[in-house]
């Protein structure tokens, strides 16, 4: 099996939760669990609208806000939010590492933001095409946005490498026939993709 393409996933791979704290005091700030917390603004209807392409994210945060009975506070609820959020530097540079002898691609369930995010903090170069949910309108782990990125690769299933930190993503990729990583540990899933490039 000859590996030409490696997807990437953004949320849980490439940017990730690594200080929970300010969450848990914006939680408590706002008197609710954590969970609860992050089932807002990740899990619920207009999370999934976002994710989809049918509102903004904008949108999305105003409603999350709503809810919250905090309209006038959205801003510092999203910055509060998001602040022990960090871009791994060191996958990124992996990432890069791998062209031009392989092709990189990026497959996120993600909002509307993301791209603009990503050509903000400088990483667009890593990947050859980015796959972004809000910009096509499916979500993994449907086989439509596989096969989407696939096909801007210019790349067959087998020939695909995919990493992902949800495990039904990782098995929409495989029931493709692209091979997949289910990501636990950024150096682990480092060795783990140069395992699979050397096979």
């Amino acid at each position: 099996m000859n590996i030409r393409a490696v997807f990437f996933d953004l949320g849980g791979v490439i940017l990730r939760t690594e200080y929970q704290a300010p969450r848990m005091r914006l939680a408590e700030r706002l008197g609710m669990e954590y969970e609860d917390l992050e089932r807002l603004v990740f899990a619920s209807e207009t999370s999934r609208s976002a994710s989809l392409g049918a509102i903004s994210e904008d949108e999305h945060w105003d409603a999350v806000a709503r809810r919250l009975k905090r309209p006038q506070e959205v801003a510092a609820i999203r910055d509060e939010f998001f602040a022990g959020d960090a871009l791994d530097h060191a996958l990124i540079q992996f990432i890069r590492s791998l062209r031009p002898r392989h092709k990189t691609g990026l497959i996120s369930n993600a909002w509307s933001g993301l791209r603009q995010y990503i050509i903000e903090q400088k990483f667009e170069d890593a990947f050859d095409r980015m796959v972004i949910s809000a910009e096509v309108g499916v979500m993994k782990p449907k086989a439509e946005i596989y096969l989407l990125a696939l096909e801007q690769l210019g790349v067959r299933a087998d020939e695909a490498l995919f990493v992902d930190d949800f495990i039904e993503n990782v098995e929409g990729a495989r029931a493709l026939g692209m091979s997949a990583i289910h990501f636990t540990e950024s150096q682990l899933a480092i060795k783990q993709v140069k395992q699979h490039l050397k096979n």
